[in-house]
């Protein structure tokens, strides 16, 4: 199969690799649908982040099951699945928190899981999937989705879930006013996850025109355009003075 890996910083090929295969009972393997470019991956990339090593790249995708291990209980050949940021096993106090993240299994695209065997990433053709169960979420009713859905899934992978998360520790709720501080992939999902769970006012900080309408679509009530201590005392000057419910 060919997939994306990264050598050096501004040093991404395609080539080829094995075909992925079941190495563990609670394994998937995943025919990748569509896949997008993170800013995270933008870090190794600029040279940000070190490259110790080629190895394959992305961690946003979704896909097509396409075979599982004996133990995966929850999926099927033929789900649709969106692949989540973190590989993780769904089970232990981390992941049953919501921390999915901090996993005790966790495992990462494009490196090893705990048994050293390599996991794929999500530029690529196929990946196997660790630890199936825990990491991946079918849609159900969907086997090929068309453009505008498949777009709207794959931002399910990371970025959605990031603004949502956001918004969820913010303690954002219906009737509250919320401030977002952002107007990137993250902050603009957080726009849109204040007003899914029930903002009555939504001040997002945007300075960039064509975000700040975006931001406006996905439910900004108000745009603050000014910057540091000015874009401060503008919001104390929208609140009245009053602490805003969340950030």
């Amino acid at each position: 199969m060919r997939a994306t890996i990264i050598h050096a910083p501004r040093d991404i090929r395609i080539e080829e690799r094995p075909d992925p295969v079941l190495r563990r009972p609670d394994d998937a393997v995943v025919r990748v649908v569509a896949a997008c470019v993170c800013g995270s991956d933008l870090w190794p990339y600029r040279g940000v982040r070190p490259v110790e090593k080629p190895h394959p790249i992305g961690h946003e995708f979704v896909g097509v099951v396409e075979a599982v291990g004996d133990e995966v209980s929850t999926l099927a050949v033929g789900d649709f699945v969106v692949a989540p940021w973190a590989v993780s096993c769904g089970e232990c106090p981390q992941c049953l928190n919501g921390v999915h993240v901090a996993c005790d299994h966790r495992a990462s695209w494009g490196g090893t899981d705990e048994y050293g065997f390599p996991v794929d990433a999500g530029q690529g053709e196929r990946v196997r999937v660790p630890m199936a169960d825990g990491t991946l979420v079918p849609v159900p009713g969907v086997t090929d989705p068309e453009e505008g859905l498949l777009k709207s899934l794959l931002t399910l992978s990371d970025v959605m879930g990031t603004g949502h998360h956001a918004a969820l520790a913010a303690r954002v709720g219906p009737a509250r006013t919320v401030v977002v501080v952002g107007d990137g992939a993250v902050g603009l999902c957080g726009v849109l996850a204040a007003r899914r769970l029930g903002a009555k006012r939504i001040i997002a900080m945007s300075r960039h025109e064509d975000r700040a309408a975006i931001a406006r679509r996905f439910g900004a009530t108000e745009v603050v355009a000014e910057r540091g201590k000015a874009a401060a005392e503008k919001v104390r000057e929208l609140l009245g003075g009053v602490l805003d419910d969340s950030v």
